[in-house]
């Protein structure tokens, strides 16, 4: 198992970060709901962002600790939707279920929407589940941002990620899972690009590297950083993340 990584700085984990516009409800369970953040002077026609959170699938982590990233995006420009989800271990299908069923909701909100494309992101287990859905969903995104993630749950198996997530995630052997597994699974329509920290001690940039093997339109921009750098606006890494969303969000 990767060693933790004492020189990871955490601290965005628990910033604290001003209140959503709306919370969103997409489901009748008690975790399907979304934060929205709007963004004040976005430029006409940008994208409307859905960022998916990370923390190995687990019920301790949820979506508050995106607050500082998403209040970032809004004063970037970027008006985002952040759903929680399921985390419930060995029931893998409640949490893929859900960011598909969040992106549904969305694609219903004109409000929200205004005909405008939505783009996908997610940061760690948030990126596995982003990838997965960008490749298999209904109401695929046009394009995807995945920000370190779980890209190969067979090597992050394999790897022993933070105490064996993969397989508690699972509750069974990543090969039996290839419809869940983003590097087998068929490479999504959409653009994806995958910003990963060369420095990342959590999910280690050979998973990235591994999707874009398999995945050969797909385009990884390695940086130096650590792994939840490319989640904080404070770090050296966020303006890369910034310019490949911009990429990204752009017509045509």
């Amino acid at each position: 198992m990767p060693a933790r990584s004492e020189t990871e700085d955490r601290s965005v984990l628990t910033r604290p970060a001003a209140p959503p516009d709306e919370v969103l409800r997409y489901g009748p369970a008690s975790e399907q709901v979304a934060d929205v953040r709007l963004a004040l002077g976005a430029p006409a026609g940008r994208p409307l962002l859905v960022v998916v959170h990370g923390g190995f699938w687990r019920p301790a982590y949820d979506r508050t600790h995106l607050g500082p990233m998403t209040e970032a995006l809004a004063l970037a420009g970027w008006s985002t939707v952040a759903p929680e989800y399921r985390r419930v271990p060995g029931r893998p299908d409640l949490a893929v279920e859900d960011v598909h069923a969040a992106l549904r909701a969305v694609a219903g909100r004109a409000d929200l929407t205004g005909g405008r494309r939505v783009l996908l992101a997610g940061h760690s287990a948030g990126g596995h589940l982003a990838l997965q859905a960008a490749a298999t969903a209904a109401h695929a995104p046009a394009g995807v941002l995945a920000l370190a993630p779980v890209a190969d749950l067979r090597l992050g198996q394999a790897l022993g990620l933070d105490g064996d997530a993969v397989a508690a995630f699972l509750g069974e052997d990543a090969a039996a899972r290839p419809d869940l597994d983003p590097a087998r699974l068929p490479a999504p329509a959409a653009p994806v690009r995958i910003v990963h920290g060369t420095g990342d001690a959590v999910v280690p940039v050979a998973l990235s590297e591994s999707y874009v093997r398999r995945h050969l339109a797909a385009a990884l921009v390695p940086v130096p950083a650590g792994h939840f750098a490319v989640i904080d606006p404070r770090a050296a890494a966020w303006p890369a993340v910034l310019a490949v969303l911009e990429h990204l969000g752009r017509p045509g």
